[in-house]
């Protein structure tokens, strides 16, 4: 759990998450030319092409189900700390630094 008890990052007020227009709204206002779910994407690019983490803890980290139901039900673990590595690479990666994964 994040702060005060939400799992969510940046949630709204009352916890619940962010809504599409409040995005869009954000990106307009800052002058940003780019859409939300773009974001998803240039992660996913940057983990594939420069790091060596593997697929699955980048698919992982952006939530994407296993729609494979055998695979699903072997799925025993939520990879939480090689996610955590992976996000840590990509803070640094966004701050200038470098990648190290």
């Amino acid at each position: 759990m994040l702060g005060r008890g939400n799992r969510l990052v940046f949630p709204r007020v009352g916890g619940k998450p962010i809504g599409n227009t409040a995005k869009w709204e954000l990106l307009r206002t800052l002058k940003i030319a780019a859409v939300p779910h773009g974001f998803r994407s240039s992660f996913r690019d940057w983990a594939a092409e420069e790091t060596d983490h593997p697929r699955e803890v980048a698919k992982a980290a952006l939530a994407h189900k296993v729609r494979n139901p055998i695979e699903a039900a072997y799925r025993r673990t939520d990879l939480f700390e090689r996610r955590r590595r992976l996000m840590d690479d990509w803070a640094g990666y966004l701050a200038g630094g470098s990648c190290k994964g």
